[in-house]
């Protein structure tokens, strides 16, 4: 990590209608520029959040092309802000399925990371059932990329229950963590698996999320947060729309890694 700088992890609640998000999304990330935010981090589903898992197919676009991803390129390059996009669902070879994807832009808006989400989530219980790969197809490829403020490792909500995936990127400074964590899960699992990927990493983690009730009835968890190499917790905030910003510093970084060199004292 090479300075200090500001980063944003954006909160939304995000509905059934893209223009509006994409909207509501824009705001969001200039607000967090005119904060001072160099690195601003969108939730997961931010541009849908259906009435249907299958209404997502209908908006897909395919890799470099589309309003959303133009919109996304416009917000970062506006702004001059580094832009990890939350997720959007791109194109996937698979009929009756969608890639969800988490695209980082740099401040020229151009795309310089693509990472598809591995871990695919599925929970049944107090009267609710999810099973993503209904919709979606799984990724494959761990992704880390340096975008010149810090080195970053992409994650997507269900990952993070799945450390050693974050494992094979380290060492890395930043962990990013889109999500729409469901309200019963969340208030469970979110913080203490949060915490424990940033000490285990010794990194930053910006975690981005939904927070609240959405039009299609589901209720996201929300806390979006950004946690620091020690575990401790700089910014969050609880429910609705959000612009949580901290700053990371990589003295910080040193002297946790320097002090507790636990990374270099890996034998598996």
């Amino acid at each position: 990590m090479k300075q200090k700088f500001t980063a944003a992890a954006i909160q939304m609640v995000s509905g059934t209608d893209v223009a509006s998000n994409l909207a509501t999304a824009s705001r969001l990330v200039a607000q967090a520029a005119a904060s001072a935010a160099r690195f601003v981090v969108l939730p997961e589903y931010f541009c849908l959040m259906g009435r249907r898992d299958t209404d997502k197919l209908a908006i897909c676009e395919e890799a470099g092309q589309g309003p959303i991803q133009a919109a996304l390129a416009a917000m970062a390059a506006d702004n001059g802000v580094w832009l990890a996009a939350g997720t959007i669902p791109l194109r996937c070879p698979e009929p009756g399925k969608v890639y969800n994807t988490t695209l980082i832009y740099n401040p020229q808006g151009q795309v310089v990371a693509r990472y598809d989400k591995i871990h695919l989530f599925g929970f049944t219980g107090n009267g609710e059932r999810y099973c993503e790969s209904d919709s979606i197809l799984a990724g494959s490829v761990p992704v880390k990329v340096d975008i010149d403020l810090a080195e970053v490792a992409c994650g997507i909500c269900y990952d993070l229950r799945f450390p050693e995936l974050f494992r094979q990127l380290a060492p890395f400074d930043v962990m990013i963590l889109p999500a729409a964590f469901t309200a019963t899960t969340g208030e469970a699992h979110w913080e203490i698996l949060m915490r424990a990927r940033a000490i285990e990493n010794q990194c930053f983690v910006i975690a981005s999320a939904q927070g609240g009730e959405h039009e299609n009835g589901r209720k996201t968890h929300g806390q979006s947060m950004i946690i620091d190499p020690w575990g401790r917790i700089l910014a969050q905030h609880a429910h609705g729309e959000a612009v949580v910003l901290a700053e990371l510093d990589p003295e910080l970084l040193h002297q946790v890694r320097s002090g507790l060199p636990a990374l270099q004292h890996r034998v598996l």
